[in-house]
């Protein structure tokens, strides 16, 4: 699509299967990151590759901007339903591109809590750097899971890290939606040479003036 920067696709991808060397409940691993992280829930086996794949293209590539994107959690559409995916990110002008893309592309976004502060001691664990899994399923249960992935990148790390949920978009009953694609064109546009990609992104040149947003805003206020 015609990328000028440097752009990598790391694929975090394990059999889900069991057999003699299958994660059991109170087994600790140590991740690629360093940490040490308790299994208090086997079925959270997702974010444990998720964590090895950001830790990786923070340490091996050198990334400043980390997104990752994955159907993390159940609970993602109930924060934000069917159709909107969840983001959590460190960044709040990435979180605001994140919506605009989603509007200008189709696949829609919509922002979870960011407070690590708050919600990172749901991973307490006595024997290791963390668990696996929430002790409180009722404590945005999304929002955490996004946070146990950061973590392997760190709290302070100066760049950009965007998690997306896309548990519940991804799919319509048994059927596909392809969610995903557009969004990452759009919200990576900017940085490609192609002129409609371009014109989408919320980070390009290009975007929209407050002026031409707030001239459209008043037009969909008269239209309602």
């Amino acid at each position: 699509q015609g990328f000028k920067d440097n752009l990598h696709a790391v694929f975090c991808l394990a059999e889900n299967a069991v057999g003699p060397r299958a994660t059991r409940p109170d087994d600790i691993h140590v991740l690629y990151s360093g940490k040490t992280v308790e299994i208090n829930n086997t079925d959270a086996e997702g974010r444990l590759i998720l964590a090895d794949g950001v830790a990786y293209a923070c340490k091996d590539l050198g990334a400043d901007i980390i997104l990752d994107m994955a159907t993390l959690t159940g609970a993602q559409g109930i924060a934000t339903g069917k159709y909107h995916a969840a983001v959590l990110t460190n960044n709040e002008e990435w979180e605001k591109a994140c919506v605009k893309a989603g509007r200008n592309c189709g696949d829609l976004v919509h922002p979870l809590v960011y407070c690590p502060e708050l919600h990172f001691s749901e991973f307490t664990s006595a024997v290791a750097d963390m668990k696996n899994s929430v002790a409180d399923r009722d404590n945005t249960p999304s929002s955490c899971a996004g946070l146990f992935i950061a973590s392997h990148i760190g709290f302070d790390w100066p760049g950009v890290w965007v998690h997306i949920d896309i548990a519940a978009p991804v799919h319509a009953g048994e059927r596909a939606t392809g969610y995903g694609v557009a969004l990452l064109l759009s919200l990576f546009g900017g940085a490609s040479e192609d002129p409609l990609l371009n014109m989408v992104s919320p980070l390009g040149c290009n975007g929209d003036s407050p002026a031409e947003d707030m001239e459209r805003d008043s037009k969909r206020r008269r239209l309602i």
